[in-house]
């Protein structure tokens, strides 16, 4: 993207500060490098926050928003803080951007050396009304923050005031991240299209004896040879009984034949998150049961699209799944009807949480789980839930995990399904763009069988 989307976007945040304060400082750092162990880090991430208002991937930076009144509209001036240049370290860590290239490089206004960040902040915060940082970050940013309106409250008998309104950056930010724009929406588009060839891949190169590392090994393939530069998250790979944990990383356990194997993976493409779950058979045909409890779960999927549109709430897909899921394992025996007395008894008293312990959806996009509230603001009244809009973007991933018990037949122990597709909000539903990965049963078996 262009330096004109992430000016467009300061503007936009500019705007919503000088409407609530009349004027202010927004502060916003990018993630902090990590250590992973002695000597070595954990390959660098930018925040994402950040990289939504910059588009600069480099740690060590900051961005400084200085929003002034100009009559009845206001003037903003952007302030980048970055690493300087210095040719030894670029010998070890790579070539740095620097602040004589980055006003013109990023588009903003001023660009300083992150070492005069400190210095500087007391006089940009001087006389300005409100400032704007992410509440309760860290020690280390409160500590700062104090260093900062201490400077300015030492220049008292000059005048000079401290900012007399503290308030959170990431509300406001984050409703803006909410709803992507076309090149956003683009983005993960092609994002997902990356992910769902992995997927394939995935299953055309999985078969009995193979183990879940080596799955995650195709994944990762696929990911990085189409020109993505990292996974989204960790991805998921699940043989047996590792499918009914929700959060299992791939391990070294061997996929067996008459076993399923979850996938849940996603690329990050430019700062972009895709998220696809699929579950196959190892040796690449269902057997009865797995067919049986699939076909529910791709039917519980089937019924949450069709509530995924402007005007429904975030959780009317959800309870859409919850009807199919639960009806299915009634018909199953899973769940028993003379125990229960009614599909409605069986929703209302959750007994599907026992094979279904998560919701249908988050959202989705610079984050894998995005940020945006789940909640409409309504005054102090009770929150409803969001409505959906076009321009939001949703995963929608029912499942059901069936762990060995007493009371199970045991022809469905250790099956453990899910199946998630990212899904674009648009003004007359929503579009699904990961489905290039195969979805029905009969798909995916084929797909398996052609190799």
């Amino acid at each position: 993207m262009n330096n004109k989307i992430y000016q467009e976007r300061r503007n936009a945040l500019a705007k919503q500060i000088y409407t609530k304060s009349g004027g202010g400082v927004a502060v916003i750092s990018t993630a902090p490098e990590l250590a992973r162990n002695r000597d070595s880090e954990f390959p660098y991430r930018h925040d994402s926050d950040f990289f939504y208002l910059t588009g600069f991937e480099e740690p060590g930076a900051t961005l400084v928003m200085e929003i002034k009144s100009s009559g009845k509209a206001y003037e903003l001036q952007s302030h980048l803080f970055c690493r300087p240049k210095d040719p030894e370290r670029e010998i070890w860590d790579g070539i740095r951007l620097g602040p004589e290239a980055a006003s013109a490089a990023l588009g903003v206004e001023f660009a300083h050396s992150n070492q005069e960040l400190d210095r500087k902040l007391g006089g940009l915060l001087a006389d300005q009304t409100a400032i704007y940082i992410r509440l309760a970050e860290s020690a280390e940013a409160d500590c700062r923050l104090r260093h900062w309106m201490k400077q300015v409250r030492a220049q008292a008998r000059s005048g000079i005031n401290p900012p007399s309104e503290l308030h959170d950056v990431e509300a406001l930010i984050h409703e803006m991240r909410l709803f992507k724009d076309v090149h956003e929406i683009d983005t993960m588009r092609r994002a997902a299209a990356i992910s769902a060839r992995a997927h394939i891949r995935a299953m055309q190169r999985c078969k009995p004896g193979i183990r879940e590392y080596q799955l995650e090994a195709e994944l990762l393939h696929e990911f990085r040879n189409s020109g993505s530069q990292s996974v989204a998250y960790n991805s998921i790979v699940a043989g047996g009984a590792n499918a009914c944990i929700l959060h299992y990383r791939a391990g070294a356990s061997e996929l067996r034949s008459g076993e399923l194997c979850l996938i849940d993976a996603g690329c990050e493409l430019n700062g972009y998150a895709s998220d696809i779950t699929r579950t196959f058979p190892v040796s690449g045909k269902y057997t009865g049961p797995q067919r049986a409890l699939y076909d529910i779960t791709l039917a519980a999927q089937e019924a949450a699209v069709a509530m995924t549109k402007p005007g429904n709430s975030f959780m009317q897909p959800h309870e859409a799944a919850l009807k199919v899921l639960t009806q299915g394992l009634l018909d199953e025996k899973l769940l028993k009807l003379s125990e229960l007395g009614s599909l409605e008894n069986a929703i209302e008293i959750a007994a599907y949480r026992r094979f279904y312990m998560h919701r249908t959806s988050h959202w989705l996009g610079m984050d894998v789980h995005d940020v945006g509230s789940y909640r409409e603001s309504i005054g102090e009244e009770e929150k409803p839930w969001r409505i959906l809009k076009s321009g939001m973007v949703i995963t929608i991933e029912p499942g059901l995990y069936v762990r060995p018990a007493d009371d199970i037949d045991e022809t469905f122990w250790n099956i453990g399904i899910r199946i998630e597709d990212d899904a674009v909000i648009n003004e007359s539903g929503c579009e699904l763009i990961s489905r290039g990965a195969p979805v029905k049963a009969d798909e995916i078996e084929a797909t398996m069988k052609n190799v």
